[in-house]
């Protein structure tokens, strides 16, 4: 009980509680591990949880009416999903997927509504965290109506470095993602051949470079300053 009680601990959502009032949480908190390729939730399902990633990498994705795969978001540890629902009987807006082996914490909608009900400063927080989300999608959907796939390009490796990089020295980001080029591709709504063709331009100029499998290197201040003379 103390790790998880520490885990929680780490969950912005939770930073500001007591001992008292996380070993609450702590005890209506479940652990689930799933096996990479496992489906948590199904779009149109009826939410039945709250989820938060202790370890590993989840895909949130939906399907169009053409039955192609439009990838929403890709998280990681610490990340909580989904956003939505709460005091809301919804279902699940989109689906999600282990994409690595992956160790889950979860708790009931029921609970977790009476955790926000019982402490009003994690609501404000909740909401804040949604309306960083909806910002989020926001720009991705003006970057899709407005800018080329260049920057589109551009802007989804300053996305992955902010989310999943790390320094490798004073020049370098290592972003490490287990998705395809084609999943790339999803994620801003173009085609493999198209996002391959960019990443082979961005190489060339040594601002992207992929490295094994699921790996590149970036130069984020080069990407910002390739976009800057674009936009």
């Amino acid at each position: 009980m103390e790790n998880k009680h520490e885990w929680i601990r780490q969950i912005a959502l939770f930073q500001d509680l007591s001992n008292e009032d996380l070993s609450v949480i702590a005890s209506a908190i479940r652990t689930k591990h799933v096996q990479k390729g496992t489906h948590i939730f199904y779009q149109h399902e009826q939410q039945a949880a709250v989820y938060f990633i202790k370890e590993g990498q989840v895909k949130i994705y939906r399907d169009d009416i053409n039955g192609k795969e439009q990838i929403v978001s890709l998280l990681h540890e610490g990340d909580m999903f989904p956003h939505v629902g709460f005091f809301h009987k919804i279902h699940y807006p989109a689906n999600s997927i282990a994409i690595v082996p992956t160790t889950l914490m979860y708790i009931h909608l029921l609970d977790f509504e009476n955790v926000l009900m019982q402490h009003p400063n994690i609501a404000i927080k909740l909401y804040g965290i949604m309306s960083k989300e909806i910002l989020d999608l926001q720009d991705r959907l003006e970057e899709q109506m407005l800018s080329n796939v260049y920057i589109q390009v551009i802007n989804l490796f300053l996305r992955l470095g902010r989310s999943h990089g790390k320094w490798v020295d004073d020049k370098y980001m290592l972003v490490s993602i287990p998705l395809s080029i084609r999943d790339l591709a999803s994620m801003i709504g173009t085609t493999r051949e198209t996002i391959s063709r960019t990443i082979h331009q961005l190489k060339e100029k040594n601002i992207v470079i992929p490295q094994t499998k699921g790996k590149y290197l970036i130069d984020v201040f080069q990407l910002e300053k390739e976009k800057g003379q674009i936009e």
